[in-house]
């Protein structure tokens, strides 16, 4: 029998046209006054990325989110669309069982956002700040990075029954690994995060999620380790 075709996201449409509308304000002026590229196949493209089926946390809903809680932050950025055009990007290449995610996602947008009409500058400082997804550690100062790093981290903040559900998506990313292997390898992460002198940077960030997200994780540490 042929299979079945997943249903299409919800926010399919919604998330394709914020897209269009956030690469129209980025692209640049041609020199010869040509129609700039259409933003919709690369936006198409991105999106089917986030769709793949070994996705469970990284998922078109952590996109939606991410993108949620950078708006959110908007007061707080440089320059709020090299953020958003860096949360599109920023797991856009991801594979659970590979450790280069982050930067095959710069490197994916190194060659497409030049191409679809992006300054080279901005698309430097979107490949960086994916980049800086690596360990959520920007510099002090680096308005952009923290935006992007305190909007990714949100997640951790969530209530008790949205945090397990995070927590169990991301154990289901990795069902190829052992319960063994996979207790170590994450509470090793919980702990590279609690030893962040702050997991989030932006004043509301600091306010409002890190208290809830320092004991979310420290909490399913001590599940892990108990």
């Amino acid at each position: 029998m042929p299979l079945t075709p997943a249903a299409p996201h919800p926010r399919y449409d919604a998330l394709l046209a914020e897209w269009c509308d956030l690469l129209r304000r980025c692209q640049e002026p041609t020199a010869d006054d040509a129609p700039a590229p259409d933003p919709a196949p690369y936006g198409a493209d991105l999106l089917g990325r986030w769709a793949e089926p070994q996705r469970r946390y990284h998922t078109l809903d952590h996109l939606q989110a991410v993108l949620d809680h950078a708006t959110e932050l908007t007061a707080y950025a440089v320059d709020p669309d090299a953020v958003a055009l860096a949360a599109w990007f920023h797991d856009a290449v991801y594979r659970p069982d590979r450790s280069e995610n982050e930067e095959r996602s710069a490197h994916l947008a190194e060659r497409a956002l030049p191409e679809a009409g992006v300054a080279a500058d901005r698309t430097a400082e979107v490949a960086r700040l994916v980049r800086l997804t690596v360990t959520h550690d920007p510099a002090e100062g680096d308005h952009d990075g923290e935006v992007l790093c305190d909007a990714d981290l949100a997640v951790l903040a969530g209530d008790p029954a949205a945090y397990a559900a995070y927590a169990a998506a991301v154990r289901s990313e990795y069902a190829f690994v052992p319960d063994d292997a996979f207790r170590t390898g994450r509470a090793a992460v919980l702990r590279q995060l609690l030893a962040l002198p702050a997991l989030f940077r932006t004043s509301y960030g600091k306010d409002q999620w890190e208290r809830t997200a320092r004991r979310n994780l420290t909490t399913e540490l001590e599940l892990l380790t108990a």
